[in-house]
């Protein structure tokens, strides 16, 4: 099966080859013989009831400084292939959720992953607060009365931007730090949006474990050790990324949500993971694939192909002009 294949993401020039997971995924799709093509979000045109993006096409190689090469520009019409991966980063902001108003124009006959509406409507920190017992004690909101009331039952807070990635702006408030309230302001001024308050876990210190689903079944796990003095455990911000394996734990959570993610067309997933608790559903541009593949000789980008593979089975193969 030969696919054509377009790539929605961010600058290609810039990606590091040995962490990017959207790479890892370019990769396989050209040792499989698709054809693939890239452009950027602001490239995508909707006219005359179709949806365009001026892209290219592309090859990928692991060659450090040397890991792509461009075709000529066209205007390439996305009902026409077989697949666009949706994998910019975030801020999942206006710009990321009109995106996803656009490619529902061709998914499902283009298949979309993630498919786009489901990925409008499980942003990252909010799709996990449809499973309460899965996740730490958590409080949403723009409220101070609350936030100080649900400091006076918790005491030691981590607190977030409701749609942060990478770590950024993630706080850590302990019982009796008076920085609370300036930082509230901050926020405020910072962000329309309510903000996260969670419990501050503990087990953070022992590790953030990033486990990858694919089509709702869990593929691997890495897990993410902050720095010292850090109370978050990114890889953006030196978190250290150490072997693990899938706990009784965490098989319980992968298959309390799994059956809502195959639902949702969610193919590739990356959750967080802190001790018992589930704190975050990854949709968008999940990471740690590459990390996972080193650490246990595996292959997560020849799964996820896998899975879109099976999803187009039996669809008429369009392929690339020769």
């Amino acid at each position: 099966m030969s696919l054509a294949v377009a790539i929605q993401m961010d600058p290609i020039e810039a990606i590091d080859i040995e962490a990017d997971s959207t790479f890892a995924l370019a990769l396989e799709a050209s040792r499989r013989g698709h054809g693939l093509y890239h452009y950027l979000p602001r490239e995508l045109a909707f006219r005359d009831g179709r949806l365009y993006a001026h892209a290219r096409p592309l090859e990928v190689r692991r060659a450090a400084g040397d890991h792509f090469a461009f075709g000529p520009s066209e205007t390439l019409d996305l009902a026409t292939v077989d697949v666009v991966l949706m994998r910019q980063d975030p801020p999942f902001d206006m710009a990321y959720i009109t995106a996803t108003h656009l490619l529902e124009h061709v998914h499902p006959d283009t298949l979309v992953v993630n498919d786009p509406a489901s990925v409008r409507n499980a942003p990252e920190k909010l799709f996990v607060t449809h499973f309460p017992d899965l996740m730490p004690p958590t409080l949403i909101t723009s409220h101070r009365g609350e936030i100080q009331a649900f400091r006076k039952k918790h005491g030691d807070l981590i607190v977030k931007p409701l749609y942060g990635n990478g770590g950024a702006g993630v706080f850590r408030i302990k019982p009796e730090d008076e920085n609370l309230n300036a930082l509230l302001e901050l926020f405020s001024q910072m962000f329309r949006e309510p903000i996260i308050v969670q419990k501050y876990l503990p087990a953070v210190r022992q590790g953030d474990k990033r486990i990858i689903l694919v089509d709702g079944v869990p593929a691997g796990a890495i897990n993410r050790v902050p720095a010292e003095g850090e109370a978050r455990s990114n890889m953006h911000v030196g978190g250290k990324a150490m072997r693990d394996v899938l706990s009784e734990r965490d098989l319980e959570i992968c298959s309390a949500i799994g059956p809502a993610l195959r639902q949702r067309g969610l193919i590739f997933v990356g959750i967080d993971v802190i001790g018992d608790y589930l704190t975050e559903i990854n949709v968008t541009s999940p990471t740690g694939i590459q990390e996972i593949d080193r650490f246990d000789s595996a292959n997560l980008s020849g799964l996820i192909w896998d899975a879109i593979e099976q999803r187009l089975a039996g669809r008429v193969d369009r392929r690339l002009p020769e």
